[in-house]
């Protein structure tokens, strides 16, 4: 049930325009300052996973790595994304809630 919370606020944010996704955007979101959170897929390839580690460690934006790429993408309305950056202040925050209670109940 956890899961879909946080995979709906995905949906939120993008639906209201407030999500970059793909490696090219999110890379753009974070270098700009844009990115508030960003998630990459536990699926994403090592080097994707090491590039968005030191560039979110650099700039200072908190990173995740969570679900599939197919889950990030449904929940974007796309196919599939290995990462996607939420730009909005507010719903970043509860994304980053919902991961933190995740990470507690494991």
């Amino acid at each position: 049930m956890r899961q879909n919370k946080i995979l709906s606020l995905i949906g939120l944010a993008t639906k209201a325009g407030k999500t970059m996704s793909g490696e090219f955007s999110t890379e753009k979101a974070v270098k700009t300052g844009a990115a508030c959170v960003v998630l990459v897929s536990e699926e994403a390839s090592e080097n994707t996973r090491k590039k968005f580690q030191n560039m979110c460690t650099f700039y200072e934006v908190p990173l995740y790595f969570y679900g599939t790429k197919l889950e990030l993408g449904a929940a974007m309305g796309k196919e599939f994304r290995a990462s996607l950056a939420v730009t909005d202040p507010g719903l970043s925050d509860a994304i980053i809630k919902e991961l933190a209670n995740r990470d507690e109940r494991r």
